[in-house]
């Protein structure tokens, strides 16, 4: 398969899970090294393509690895490699990287490989809702496999070695993605990311470390990644991650009975702009979204799955709209293609309602 046949497709992570709240998705992250070799920032453009000549030949030998799709950074166009940012295959680090960096990822993009990014590798596992079980053991065995080829860079004290000091240890970051507007309309989010940061959790933005919390979307992850296993860090996550569940449930409830014309206001405004916008820009547009998946939760729209918007969370990106109109687009073109995306989904939508 090629990158425009994986682009066809969302991922896997985007399908439907038995948990259909505020829950979009579970992910772990390895950091690994090699053994007796420079880190990624610190290496010659020999060494990084030595690295990459070395994971491509790991994959190569296990078999369990086959149907994974690979491609250089140095043999990509910018556009592209934009396009793996936007469906969280790559980080935005390793988008600018080029010698010897690259990414293996599976056809269903629920697992992913970057080589050559702030470590020799960063190997992850999607998964749809809360199911972190699920993504330790894909990102463990995934691990295992290359471990028969690759030799980490291993401390029986400080555990697996890595670039930043802050992922010795265990060199894992578990997080999730959640749909929290109950807790931001009712001013709750910061006591809550508060409460969450004084235990050892960091929460993020929808695109993780720097970004905003855009369309109401929040990372909790781990910060601890040394001194414990990784069953107790997943452990951890998973209790504190249902009880902000709980909390935004509760937020939801409150509003629903104090505040029910605000919450319809709220959500048929959203639809209204969105069904009838001749421009709008990226983050317009996933508060917008927010207001629609938070109406479909409460089920006031029907017609509407919660999938279809976070698919649409993907489709409005930059890079989306300029692949599907097939040439660079300008901010502003871009935002004019966003409303027409935008529009004609609904108008689908509205067509199989009748």
């Amino acid at each position: 398969m090629t990158l425009d046949g994986l682009l066809e497709r969302h991922g896997g992570w985007l399908e439907s899970s038995p948990d259909e709240g505020p829950v979009i998705s579970s992910r772990v992250r390895f950091a690994r090294n090699l053994y007796d070799t420079t880190f990624p920032g610190w290496a010659s453009e020999e060494v990084r393509d030595r690295v990459w000549n070395q994971v491509v030949l790991a994959f190569d030998k296990v078999g369990n690895n086959t149907g994974f799709l690979r491609w250089r950074m140095d043999e990509l166009k910018p556009l592209e490699r934009e396009l793996l940012f936007e469906r969280h295959l790559i980080s935005a680090e390793l988008a600018e990287r080029k010698t010897g960096s690259g990414l293996f990822v599976s056809e269903d993009e629920c697992r992913a490989v970057m080589v050559n990014e702030e470590d020799h590798i960063r190997l992850q596992s999607l998964q749809p809702g809360l199911n972190l079980q699920k993504a330790l053991g894909e990102a463990e065995a995934l691990d295992d496999n290359l471990e028969q080829t690759l030799s980490y860079a291993f401390s029986s004290k400080l555990g697996y070695l890595t670039a930043c000091p802050s992922n010795l240890g265990t060199g894992m970051r578990a997080s999730v993605m959640l749909h929290l507007p109950g807790l931001c309309l009712t001013e709750e989010i910061k006591p809550v990311i508060n409460a969450v940061s004084k235990i050892g959790l960091a929460v993020r933005g929808m695109w993780g470390e720097g970004s905003e919390a855009a369309g109401h979307m929040f990372q909790i992850s781990n910060q601890i990644t040394l001194g414990k296993t990784e069953v107790e860090i997943i452990s951890h996550l998973d209790q504190i991650v249902l009880e902000v569940i709980e909390h935004e449930k509760n937020a939801r409830l409150r509003l629903m009975e104090k505040q029910e014309i605000r919450v319809h206001d709220h959500i048929g405004r959203a639809y209204g702009i969105l069904a009838h916008a001749a421009m709008i820009n990226s983050n317009e547009a996933l508060d917008l979204l927010s207001g629609l998946r938070l109406g479909i939760d409460l089920g006031l729209m029907p017609e509407i799955g919660r999938r279809d918007i976070d698919q649409l969370l993907i489709q409005i990106q930059p890079a989306h709209l300029q692949r599907s109109a097939g040439t660079a687009l300008s901010a502003e073109e871009r935002d004019i293609k966003r409303a027409q995306y935008i529009r004609g989904f609904l108008d689908g939508r509205q067509d199989d309602g009748r």
